[in-house]
């Protein structure tokens, strides 16, 4: 998958933030991330754009824009609501999908067993994206598709980081298997519980969500 330079600017600033290169509360100069990321002045400001979305960064006014400062609290709070609405997603899927849906979820499970067999978690990510993405469409329910959609985005930088910890990308794989199964068969409860348990971060995997996250510092005191 060919990534525009506003995708590729803004997976790197998210990186950048996540990994603790650019603090909380630094300035980004746009001027300087032209120079920097050799692209034009339009990617740049599309890429700050999801990056405000994201909740990554913050845009004060006659100020500039700044890295945000995004509470751990929050965060596990926002998975918890993604976890509900994914569930939901998958039980109405396998309910109402239909055979070209179920063909299009097969094909997307391919191309996430294609980037994960490359080694590739970005690519992993992504294909991952449109996974998920199917099973909304299958849901035939627009305001679900789309609340589920924006909080997705907004914890974008946070599943892409989960995907680099180790073994990760081979479980989610894992689990994407058992959620189409059980989609295939018309299971809704099965679908809802491990579309859940997908995204939910407990047990080991909070646990390595917490270290992943420890690079944020100061920034992951208090709820933000």
């Amino acid at each position: 998958m060919k990534r525009s330079n506003t995708q590729r600017l803004r997976d790197a600033l998210e990186d950048d933030i996540i990994n603790g290169r650019r603090a909380p509360g630094e300035r980004l100069d746009p001027e300087a991330l032209c120079r920097e990321f050799e692209v034009s002045r339009t990617p740049v400001r599309e890429a700050i754009q999801q990056l405000v979305a994201s909740g990554l960064v913050t845009v004060s006014p006659k100020k500039g824009t700044f890295v945000a400062r995004v509470g751990l609290d929050q965060l596990i709070e926002m998975f918890e609501v993604m976890a509900e609405l994914e569930g939901m997603c998958g039980r109405l899927a396998a309910r109402r999908a239909t055979e070209e849906e179920l063909a299009g979820l097969g094909r997307a499970l391919e191309r996430c067993e294609a980037a994960a067999l490359a080694g590739d978690t970005d690519e992993y990510y992504y294909e991952n994206e449109g996974f998920h993405q199917a099973i909304y469409a299958a849901s035939h329910n627009a305001f679900l598709a789309s609340e589920a959609s924006q909080l997705k985005q907004r914890l974008k930088p946070y599943r892409r980081l989960q995907l680099q910890v180790r073994q990760r990308m081979g479980n989610s794989l894992s689990e994407h298997r058992e959620i189409l199964s059980a989609i295939e068969k018309g299971d809704a409860e099965a679908a809802e519980r491990q579309l859940r348990e997908h995204v939910l971060i407990q047990g080991e995997r909070f646990s390595d969500f917490v270290a992943s996250v420890r690079q944020f510092g100061d920034s992951l005191a208090g709820t933000g």
